[in-house]
């Protein structure tokens, strides 16, 4: 059996209790024209102890159904957002 799926990706909110909405973006050939896209999908991901905030670098993973739209958790910050 396979492992869970990991994404990484940037927190683009951090408003919810114990959740995060972590964007991805990937670059997609077009079909006919061949010019190179840029992709993004947003992923709700369960943050039990609120560590992560906006602009930080995340890897979440795949996890069981936890609500209507999460289904993914935080595994680990990986770089912290600049504090302005």
């Amino acid at each position: 059996m396979a492992g869970k799926a990991e994404v990484q990706g940037v927190v683009v909110s951090d408003k919810m209790q114990k959740s995060v909405i972590v964007s991805t973006e990937r670059r997609v050939q077009h079909g006919l024209y061949g010019k190179m896209q840029k992709r993004t999908s947003r992923f709700v991901a369960h943050d039990e102890n609120n560590d992560a905030k906006m602009g930080d670098t995340v890897v979440i993973a795949e996890s069981r159904p936890l609500s209507k739209l999460k289904r993914w958790a935080l595994v680990r910050i990986v770089t912290r957002a600049s504090q302005v």
